[in-house]
């Protein structure tokens, strides 16, 4: 008498478990965890943690440079790389326009700044005034940060975890150039508008 119940059960489980992949196939897979606890795409830039230097090479691939601060055991910064740099379309995106370097806030390695100063990365961090995780700092292709901080330098400077669509935006905003004539949101509403106006569903809040 029982069996006809379970059956169905499991019916609906396994419908469940087959509907919902269905949306996660498409997503890139997650990035290792280091020893270090934090996570390392494997498009990250393998850097000699010269800032400087970094922003040269990116440059003259007419790319900009990302500095990513993160630390072990934030939430966000997890976030970030399970939802937003797995979503193949993000990445593609960055990829084709920045370098992206990644910076522990409570790491002890050295780091040279845009300024020609060595440091721990821990006391760099410090230095820029950041105080939580994940920051990004945006150095254009199109800047000249040397002789300044780097987050002095900066284009824009993304304080926290952003949801997908803004997130994506805010790269766009810099690799654009938009950030030299308007505010990031007024270009998040014209970009929502090109899009949609392109054919294609824009979810904002998601």
């Amino acid at each position: 008498m029982q069996r006809r119940p379970l059956l169905l059960i499991l019916s609906a489980i396994a419908g469940a478990l087959l509907s919902f992949p269905a949306m996660a196939l498409d997503l890139l897979p997650e990035p290792r965890l280091g020893d270090d606890g934090l996570h390392h795409p494997d498009w990250f830039l393998q850097s000699f943690l010269d800032i400087g230097d970094d922003f040269t090479e990116a440059k003259a691939a007419g790319k900009g440079l990302v500095i990513v601060v993160e630390q072990a055991g934030c939430p966000y910064c997890r976030e970030m790389h399970r939802v937003n740099l797995r979503d193949p379309e993000i990445v593609d995106i960055i990829r084709a326009n920045f370098n992206v370097v990644q910076l522990d806030l409570r790491g002890s390695r050295e780091v040279v700044d845009t300024d020609g100063t060595a440091m721990a990365e821990r006391d760099l961090i410090r230095k820029w005034g950041m105080l939580f995780t994940p920051t990004l700092i945006f150095l254009a292709k199109d800047g000249d940060p040397a002789g300044k901080p780097a987050a002095q330098a900066a284009a824009a400077i993304m304080p926290g975890y952003f949801k997908p669509y803004h997130f994506v935006s805010m790269f766009d905003y810099v690799a654009s150039g938009a950030y030299h004539d308007r505010f990031f949101q007024d270009f998040i509403i014209e970009r929502r508008q090109r899009l949609e106006a392109e054919g294609k569903d824009v979810s904002i809040w998601d």
